[in-house]
């Protein structure tokens, strides 16, 4: 049978549009690139409110203005198709919610009276101002730090991170896979964000006797815990718990237990 052009053209849309109903019965765009593999990162996350979540990354005051994308942002997601591809839909809402909270925090412009609040301005940095080591600083939406993080980080993702690492603080779309890396990789004997976050997590012995529960809280003390866990009110946890809360009501999905770490060991 031949078809017009207009009906190749409907039948070509169709092949990477597809409507899915998830099991809660709630209606997910996602759009499949090359190869047929779906985003989820996309049905879930559009850029209106990717610039929305970020309201001020591109203003004169954030010394990354231009640099975070959300082209970049999507191009890197798809490097690791079960991030935010893992779970139902509460489950994928909230692990793009601690992503987006803990790299809102590594990044962050915002103070207390800052204009819309102190976490509307995520995204504002992409390399600590006076990095006390100038090859393996904090660059990128996580703050890759380290020639251990470098290093490996490199060999994943097709760069050399221990001789250049400064691509991470001039190539948008490195600087997100390598955040992505660091939140799907486990590293023994620490578990990946990513497992925390869907589930896939299960403490030992050892890890429950040091209180280290699956919750946000567990995912800063992977990032960062041997400076912000085991003590009490750290302005720095707080701050990562007040972006993971505003944009899990964003998402309109709950926190889940355990947000802080202020009782778990490093």
């Amino acid at each position: 049978m031949a078809y017009s052009s207009d009906a190749l053209l409907f039948i070509s849309v169709l092949t990477f549009f597809l409507l899915l109903v998830s099991s809660s019965g709630v209606a997910e765009a996602r759009w499949y690139g090359p190869g047929g593999k779906c985003s989820s990162v996309e049905a879930l996350v559009s850029e209106q409110l990717y610039n929305s979540l970020f309201l001020h990354k591109d203003d004169a005051a954030c010394p990354a203005k231009g640099f975070y994308t959300y082209s970049s942002f999507i191009h890197a997601a798809r490097t690791f198709p079960k991030f935010a591809g893992t779970g139902d839909l509460t489950t994928r809402k909230r692990e793009i919610a601690a992503f987006f909270a803990q790299i809102s925090h590594e990044t962050t412009g915002g103070w207390a009276t800052a204009p819309d609040g102190p976490f509307a301005w995520g995204l504002c940095y992409k390399e600590e101002i006076s990095p006390a080591s100038k090859s393996y600083h904090g660059r990128g939406p996580i703050q890759l730090s380290w020639n251990f993080n470098y290093g490996p980080a490199g060999q994943a993702l097709g760069f050399d991170g221990l001789r250049n690492p400064d691509v991470v603080a001039n190539c948008s779309e490195t600087a997100f896979r390598t955040a992505l890396w660091f939140w799907m990789t486990p590293r023994q004997p620490k578990p990946s964000c990513h497992e925390v976050m869907v589930g896939e997590y299960r403490p030992t012995a050892a890890d429950a006797a040091a209180n280290r529960m699956p919750g946000f809280g567990l995912v800063t003390n992977i990032v960062n815990g041997g400076l912000e866990c085991n003590r009490t009110d750290d302005a720095r946890v707080n701050n990562r718990i007040g972006f993971y809360r505003r944009y899990c009501q964003i998402f309109n999905v709950d926190t889940g237990p355990n947000l802080d770490c202020a009782h778990q060991q490093p």
